[in-house]
């Protein structure tokens, strides 16, 4: 913490200039970053073209799939990491606090009421939208708390998992009278799919997710400072309260809008922000955001194409990164703190 506090806070030179340590920061940093983006490059390359005689005729196909990677991979990477600075705590990510559960009753009612053929026969633009704009409004009136100032963040996320634990008991009984036809094709909708991948909610996918970061780009520094502890933030100007608010409605909107658009992934959001914490090589969020997102994407385009390669795509992506990432977080809940030299 004392080396965080001194990155964070340590001043700049002459007229704003950056002190060395600061430039030699961000050198480091943009080294790794940009060692990352070849990486990813790559994944992607190798990805449009793999196994095909003739890439010009898959690339259509293959295009959409590819972009949905990276955008899911990007929105995760942001709202988790931001979201984690809010609330202090690094085991914690937005997909826990009952999002995945939300998605997984809706997608299961819509189908008990419209059957599957109906359930198929909706054009997947109002399943879209329904589905984000019943997540944004969940999250804004679990969220509503934090806003009235009425409870800490912390109370809301602890709300937000006996919310989910609701939610998945009633999926469960409402399964448990479904059809057994309509069944088998709600399976296929609770987990996470890169296929099929329509090219007009990417796009609108895509400028979501592109305008929350600019927003949330403009708050890295104060997030530097969030990251100290709500009273340091306070005694140094931050709005504690009002950046918890924004921090909140940007990361409710980047986790509805990629959910609604691939599925759930559940721990996908922790397993690459401590891939980022530990490739960064600062707590510095205009490092470690960047790294978290380029790290997403090439977590998500290369494990589609090692599936696609080794496995035949016999498996969903989404299950291998939940297992991975369900790893990581039983590694940090039974990890021993270290004792302060």
């Amino acid at each position: 913490m004392a080396d965080h506090l001194l990155t964070t806070v340590e001043p700049a030179g002459a007229r704003g200039v950056p002190s060395p340590r600061r430039r030699a920061q961000n050198r480091n940093g943009a080294l790794r970053i940009g060692i990352v983006l070849v990486c990813v490059l790559a994944a992607c390359a190798v990805f449009l073209v793999l196994d095909a005689r003739n890439p010009w005729l898959v690339l259509p196909y293959r295009a959409p799939k590819l972009g949905a990677l990276l955008v899911v991979g990007w929105a995760t990477a942001l709202s988790t990491v931001i979201f984690q600075t809010i609330t202090g705590n690094r085991i914690l990510t937005p997909a826990i606090m009952g999002f995945d559960a939300l998605y997984s009753l809706l997608q299961t009612l819509l189908i008990l009421f419209l059957g599957g053929i109906g359930y198929a026969s909706l054009p997947s633009t109002v399943r879209f939208t329904l589905t984000t704009v019943i997540m944004v409004g969940f999250s804004l009136l679990l969220f509503g708390a934090v806003f009235r100032g009425k409870r800490s963040v912390t109370t809301v996320v602890l709300a937000g998992v006996i919310v989910g634990t609701l939610l998945r008991a009633i999926t469960t009984f409402v399964q448990r009278i479904m059809d057994p036809s309509d069944y088998l094709i709600l399976q296929s909708r609770l987990f996470a799919s890169f296929n099929m991948i329509d090219s007009r909610l990417l796009v609108f996918t895509t400028a979501v997710v592109a305008v929350t970061t600019v927003c949330a780009w403009r708050w890295l520094r104060a997030l530097d400072v969030m990251a100290l502890g709500r009273d340091t933030a306070v005694s140094l100007g931050v709005d504690e309260r009002g950046l918890t608010r924004r921090v909140l409605v940007v990361v409710s909107i980047l986790i509805s809008v990629s959910t609604a658009l691939v599925g759930p992934i559940t721990f996908f959001g922790l397993l690459v922000a401590h891939l980022a914490y530990k490739a960064a090589g600062t707590d510095r969020h205009v490092i470690t955001v960047p790294m978290a997102i380029a790290l997403a994407m090439l977590v998500l385009v290369a494990g589609q194409t090692i599936l696609h390669k080794v496995l035949g795509d016999e498996t969903v992506l989404s299950v291998v990164i939940d297992f991975l990432g369900g790893i990581v977080l039983i590694a940090l809940l039974i990890r021993r703190p270290r004792r302060p030299s």
